[in-house]
């Protein structure tokens, strides 16, 4: 089920964060208590079907309790071709799992990830660059979780 906020989202255990590419998607994981979150190495996937495949292994074997999905916006707020394409994933998603999922604005989450990577080399770029966008969108929710649950 897609969730509109975070209201009822789990508050303890593990989640997934997911950075959607139509080649190439980063993933990262948090723990249980939600404290830290741990970039895994990109998705590389042929068909949409390949990565629902991927992620749903992920989902099942590292017991995930939520998923958070980076949504790509144009910086006033708008909505892209992109956009489109990651919520018919999620909706996809949805179908295949009863784990609840969540989306959040990942406006300029590459260009952190990649000034928190500093100067590293090209070809560490473009394999580790959507795995650590992830990390960000998974910090970036437990963040807005915790903010959620404090009121």
């Amino acid at each position: 089920m897609i969730l509109s906020n975070f209201k009822a989202f789990p508050r303890i255990g593990r989640l997934v964060g997911i950075d959607w590419g139509a080649r190439r998607t980063g993933v990262a994981v948090s723990d249980e208590s939600h404290e830290f979150v741990f970039a895994r190495a990109p998705i590389v996937s042929d068909t949409p079907q390949d990565l629902l495949n991927a992620i749903l292994h992920i989902v099942n074997s590292e017991k995930i309790v939520g998923i958070v999905i980076g949504l790509p916006l144009w910086m006033d707020g708008a909505e892209s071709e992109t956009t489109a394409m990651v919520r018919k994933f999620a909706e996809e998603l949805s179908t295949r799992t009863d784990v609840p999922i969540m989306f959040i604005d990942e406006t300029l989450s590459s260009t952190a990830a990649q000034e928190q990577m500093g100067r590293v080399r090209v070809r560490d770029i473009k394999e580790k660059l959507d795995s650590e966008s992830a990390r960000l969108i998974l910090e970036n929710a437990i963040a807005l979780i915790g903010r959620e649950f404090a009121y």
